[in-house]
């Protein structure tokens, strides 16, 4: 397995990820609406996206943004997007992808990844801190819809 970044090359494969990932969390299928928005995330350079590679075949993505930490006065990542085609899971696919975010915020001088799941979704909360990933105990997350 090899984990590269993703280039606009890569598009039609990890929008067709991205469909399936946000079908997962009960999103209306829009393969169309996926491909702008990937391809979009690339071309202007406002999102990282690494992809899980076996062979020839893009089995998995993750996504991130940057953010900033006004306390730590530093850039913080959020890791938005992190999904494996259901038949290569428990393969080593997601702790890779992990493993290629963690690196590339190191290598950006990141203070921290963050990140966010559903609380039913048990799965990523064991691959999450299986690899060190901690949950917030401190802080709540608010939303507005606009």
């Amino acid at each position: 397995m090899e984990i590269i970044r993703a280039t606009e090359l890569h598009t039609n494969e990890v929008a067709v990820l991205f469909d399936a990932y946000r079908s997962y969390y009960d999103q209306a299928p829009d393969y169309k609406g996926a491909l702008a928005f990937i391809t979009e995330r690339i071309t202007q350079q406002d999102s990282i996206i690494f992809v899980a590679l076996k062979g020839e075949e893009i089995i998995g993505f993750t996504q991130l943004y940057p953010i900033f930490t006004s306390l730590g006065m530093k850039r913080g990542w959020l890791l938005n997007d992190l999904y494996v085609l259901e038949e290569y899971r428990n393969l080593g696919a997601g702790t890779a992808l992990l493993d290629a975010a963690k690196e590339h915020g190191t290598k950006t001088g990141a203070a921290w990844l963050m990140l966010q799941t559903y609380i039913a979704n048990t799965s990523a909360q064991r691959l999450y801190e299986a690899n060190g990933f901690k949950k917030d105990t401190n802080s709540f997350y608010y939303y507005q819809s606009l």
